[in-house]
């Protein structure tokens, strides 16, 4: 079991660490230069970005770091009182609420939003204002939820 553990929690901080990274990229620049492109540029580069990156290694990496978390948050209740049980479980926790819940409660839903919306059409400037609005806040969430849970976990990996 302790092998096991230890795979996990080193799969978890490695693939955590790289959606932080991803997270951060867009939260520092890459929104802010679609939203200098201008409406119709930005907006039609989002849609694009929302559509490769759901053919991409993204995806895959998205549900196994999440699969990973939750196993975390399970091992750390049962050795519970052993060193790092504690920073795995919320480590786990706060990456499954700030990115998963966040990403499928608040991202998913703004970004079918944005794919619903023709950039060139009457309606897309109020879509791309509400977008920009709505999407970056929750998208630093996601962001410093990555980056507190990728910190738990290394200081897990620390303590064992």
């Amino acid at each position: 079991m302790q092998d096991v553990i230890t795979a996990t929690l080193w799969f978890a901080a490695l693939s955590v660490g790289l959606m932080a990274g991803v997270y951060f990229t867009f939260s520092v620049f890459v929104m802010q230069a679609l939203d200098a492109a201008g409406r119709p540029v930005g907006m039609a580069a989002m849609q694009s970005i929302n559509r490769i990156i759901l053919k991409s290694l993204f995806l895959p990496l998205f549900f196994a770091s999440s699969l990973a978390c939750l196993l975390l948050a399970v091992f750390g209740v049962m050795i519970w009182g052993s060193a790092g049980a504690w920073q795995m479980v919320m480590g786990g926790v706060i990456y499954l609420l700030g990115m998963l819940v966040v990403t499928a409660a608040a991202n998913v839903p703004l970004n079918n939003a944005l794919e619903a919306t023709d950039a060139a059409g009457p309606e897309a400037e109020a879509m791309w204002l509400r977008y920009m609005q709505h999407w970056l806040p929750w998208n630093h969430v996601r962001t410093a939820s990555c980056t507190v849970s990728l910190v738990l976990l290394l200081a897990a990996i620390a303590e064992r």
